[in-house]
């Protein structure tokens, strides 16, 4: 179904801007005003624009990364002490200091306290909560056991974090080393090399063709750098804009899944979120078809996230998970051979955790050996454009002090 994002008024009047999955936008309002609350505006998510993005950007969330953990940890371990679930959320109130939580774990309590089940509440924060925390909650109160799954939440998203932040601390230092040399290229050829050619008009001297290249490329950067900044931001902003497209993304996906090196990196890194995501909803008592309508969600590539919900009807018609999954051709073998393993034993969801488990140490193993091998090669290509931008302002110095000797 498409994502819809909206703006609707509380009981108390405050302003709640969210997203929702339905079928159309009457469905959001409709179930909005289920909810007590009083429609305002209801989109689609792929028409906003990029103003729009820009503020959900920069609009700090009630619940994220670590925050989240925290909370639902405490939560977990005021629920096994003997807390009762209105007494640990008002003790919880206290603890948050942003003004936009306190709001957040008061709507809970109060709805709570109204005779609402706990996934319910969280449901009603308008996109807060993801689809797999609010199910995995509604599990576990189905279960007679909320705290254990609140402490099984909390791990997973504390792995998930974890798992996200490798990621991003394993590219933050080749993207900051790529600037570096581009700005550094940048002063090199746009104010060293033509000073040197300044000097060569002057002196009248015959240059080689290499030489004559290089300064040529020198005048060009200083003369119009502002174009070799706009023009890469224009194209990734573009980019940007193209990705929105689900027919572009969906291919951009695909193709990305092809690449040598790249493609089986995502394809494990995506594995074994899909696979933390089915074992963690499974071992809570969510239904298989259940868990992989939210495990399709929580998928960044949009050709895995296709496969999981052709799977998703494979498995309807009483086909195993694992040779569903294997129609598509782009997970992993060693992972459906896992899967197939778990499938025959009785023991989905252990086995599909430890296909995460297995899968995300090799995605951490893989993003070293990128990071080891790709930060050699971003030195040594600027050290090799240094050598050649130096040689060719230095080789017709050498020789004109030839031709004086």
């Amino acid at each position: 179904m498409p994502l819809y994002r909206y703006k609707a008024l509380n009981t108390r009047g405050e302003t709640l801007d969210g997203q929702m999955e339905a079928a159309s936008d009457g469905e959001v309002v409709q179930r909005l005003q289920e909810q007590g609350h009083l429609p305002v505006e209801a989109r689609l998510a792929s028409e906003v624009g990029a103003e729009s993005a820009w503020k959900s950007l920069f609009k700090p969330k009630p619940f994220s990364g670590q925050r989240l953990v925290q909370f639902t940890q405490q939560l977990a371990t005021l629920l096994a002490a003997g807390q009762p679930l209105d007494r640990g959320l008002t003790i919880l109130l206290d603890l948050p200091e942003d003004v936009a939580a306190k709001r957040t774990i008061t709507d809970i309590r109060d709805a709570v306290r109204g005779g609402s089940p706990l996934s319910v509440a969280l449901e009603r924060q308008h996109g807060t909560f993801s689809r797999l925390y609010v199910n995995m909650v509604r599990a576990g109160e189905a279960g007679g056991s909320l705290h254990e799954t609140l402490q099984r939440l909390a791990d997973y998203l504390e792995r998930s974090r974890a798992l996200r932040g490798r990621v991003i601390n394993a590219l933050i230092y080749p993207i900051i080393l790529l600037a570096m040399v581009g700005l550094s290229l940048l002063f090199l050829l746009g104010y060293v090399v033509p000073q040197f050619g300044a000097m060569y008009d002057s002196l009248d001297a015959e240059l080689p063709l290499f030489s004559q290249i290089v300064l040529g490329i020198g005048l060009f950067v200083r003369d119009w750098w502002i174009l070799l900044l706009v023009v890469p931001a224009l194209a990734l902003w573009w980019f940007d804009r193209k990705l929105r497209d689900p027919a572009f993304r969906a291919q951009f996906d695909q193709w990305l899944l092809g690449t040598r090196f790249f493609g089986s990196l995502v394809a494990r890194l995506e594995t074994a979120r899909l696979a933390r995501t089915l074992g963690t909803l499974l071992r809570n008592g969510v239904p298989l078809l259940a868990a992989l309508g939210i495990g399709r969600n929580v998928l960044g590539n949009r050709a895995l996230a296709a496969d999981v919900e052709a799977a998703a009807e494979e498995v309807k018609g009483g086909v195993g998970l694992s040779a569903a999954l294997a129609r598509g051709k782009r997970f992993p073998r060693l992972a459906l051979q896992m899967i197939q393993v778990g499938e025959e034993s009785g023991a989905l969801d252990t086995m599909l955790l430890k296909t995460a488990d297995t899968f995300e140490q090799e995605t951490a193993q893989a993003l070293d050996r990128m990071l080891a091998a790709l930060v050699p090669v971003i030195t040594l290509l600027l050290a090799g454009i240094v050598m050649v931008v130096i040689l060719a302002v230095l080789i017709p110095i050498y020789d004109l002090t030839n031709v004086i000797g």
